[in-house]
């Protein structure tokens, strides 16, 4: 069965970037803009695994991993941070709120691809 991971990040050449690079590595992708586009994607789908943004308008990445975390339908799932936010404060931050992983923008694809594969558990 096909992995399906959200993308949930402001930036469209980002979700972009990501989402074609898990395609190619056979996993199917969801796009939100934000976290109230990402809330109301859940309604529906049920991700595998999250891929968030921390810094969008309106409710950000933290908040997010927090209402992930406190839903029961999404409380075990992975949650990746993906941030240009590097200092360990807002690493720290990431952690707190929920996330399994917190990784730093940029971010080579190889090093990318091996931590989503590890976190769901799918060949390499």
């Amino acid at each position: 069965m096909t992995k399906q991971i959200m993308i949930v990040d402001d930036e469209r050449g980002v979700r972009q970037l990501f989402g074609t690079l898990l395609r190619r590595a056979g996993f199917k992708v969801l796009e939100a803009q934000d976290a109230a586009e990402a809330l109301e994607i859940l309604q529906e789908e049920k991700p595998d695994l999250f891929i968030l943004d921390i810094m969008m308008p309106g409710m950000n990445g933290l908040e997010l991993c927090q209402r992930i975390r406190t839903c029961p339908k999404t409380a075990h799932t992975p949650v990746f941070i993906l941030s240009a936010r590097s200092t360990s404060e807002d690493i720290e931050k990431g952690l707190r709120a929920g996330a399994d992983e917190y990784l730093v923008k940029p971010i080579m694809p190889r090093e990318f691809l091996l931590k989503i594969q590890d976190a769901l558990g799918a060949d390499r």
